[in-house]
């Protein structure tokens, strides 16, 4: 999802393939081995296989909005690699508690709260994690933000988080986040990519 925002966002279009990791296309597995999504493979035949990676890629090539502002960049860079290294960690146990029966699953949330704390402290002050305008950090953590809140919706709505509630409300009507969730038709082996995104 946030490697699809980052092309949306730099006004890029890519050769898209819809995959099932249940049955992963050789062609995939070519490229890339450990046969996880997303996966990017560039012109030059270059591959990058995290999705921030691909995310940051995308910004580097254009940014007409800015999410790489340089003076908030050491600040954004902070606040995704304590989202990639913390609070997914939790986020995944929270989603699958059945399979880690270490602790509860509202134990598993409560750990995650302290990432989500976080957010909220500095929604307070601006209407984006790192100011007025949106930033790499949060098109790279809202998906996960996501996430959380769908594991139980009705949880989530009464958490004491209201800024960050507004803030995820927000980015789930934005027009570029919506084409993220369009779905595509499955790819097999020998159809065409579908332009992503279309029309544009």
């Amino acid at each position: 999802m946030r490697a699809r925002l980052g092309i949306l966002f730099a006004g890029l279009q890519v050769e898209l393939r819809e995959v099932i990791l249940k049955n992963k296309p050789a062609q995939m597995l070519a490229i890339s081995p450990k046969g996880t999504v997303p996966v990017l493979q560039l012109a030059d035949g270059a591959v990058i296989e995290e999705s921030r990676d691909i995310m940051v890629w995308a910004l580097e090539q254009q940014d007409p909005q800015g999410l790489l502002d340089a003076t908030i960049l050491p600040q954004a860079n902070d606040l995704i690699e304590q989202n990639d290294n913390e609070f997914k960690y939790w986020l995944d146990r929270y989603k699958y508690a059945d399979r880690h029966v270490e602790m509860t699953q509202e134990e598993y949330r409560q750990r995650g709260e302290a990432f989500l704390q976080v957010l909220e402290a500095l929604l307070e002050k601006s209407a984006y994690l790192l100011g007025e305008a949106p930033s790499i950090a949060d098109i790279g953590i809202m998906p996960f933000v996501r996430q959380f809140a769908h594991v139980d919706r009705d949880v989530f709505s009464q958490l004491p988080y209201p800024n960050l509630q507004r803030w995820l409300q927000h980015w789930l009507e934005h027009p570029l986040f919506l084409q993220t969730m369009v779905k595509l038709p499955v790819w097999q082996e020998g159809d065409d990519g579908v332009v992503f995104p279309s029309g544009s």
